[in-house]
């Protein structure tokens, strides 16, 4: 199973991402999302799940889409949230009970890739795909989804 993951929209779909996200068959939004529009747009490919960043707080995307969502496809656990600061901190507050233990860990808010493996958890942000910002470029990620053992391919955007 292939899941495609995208975060930090804020409202604005980037040219190619549609195109990047086409094999998935589930995304997953990792926040930021901006507009509902931009889900839409997504739906037309998968069936999407999504969390609310912090740009979304107050909005109706907020009260729509949750902070956190734990899923499971495929055999693999994962946990979807937008602000989760470094990896290396974030992996001793997670479940110790290898059957909670999530295997993956999608996150965005940084705009910058991040594909990190700690204790038998892999850390994903797929980056920013709506505007470049902080210097960094645009991306998306496709998931290939075994069991017990997810690969991730980075797929770098346009920036204009």
């Amino acid at each position: 199973m292939i899941i495609g993951v995208i975060s930090d929209t804020h409202g604005t779909l980037a040219r190619g991402a549609l195109e990047a996200l086409a094999p998935a068959e589930a995304i997953l939004h990792a926040g930021d999302i901006g507009d509902a529009a931009v889900l839409t747009r997504l739906a037309t490919i998968a069936p999407v799940l999504a969390v609310h960043g912090n740009g979304d707080v107050g909005t109706p995307l907020a009260r729509l889409h949750p902070a956190t969502r734990q899923i499971a496809r495929n055999g693999v656990r994962i946990w979807l949230t937008h602000a989760l600061g470094r990896p290396a901190d974030a992996v001793a507050g997670l479940p110790a009970e290898p059957a909670q233990r999530p295997q993956l860990v999608i996150f965005g808010h940084t705009h910058r890739v991040c594909v990190e493996h700690i204790d038998g958890v892999l850390f994903l942000n797929p980056g920013a795909a709506g505007r470049p910002r902080f210097g960094g470029g645009l991306s998306v990620a496709l998931v290939h989804l075994e069991p017990h053992s997810p690969t991730v391919t980075i797929v770098p955007l346009p920036s204009g």
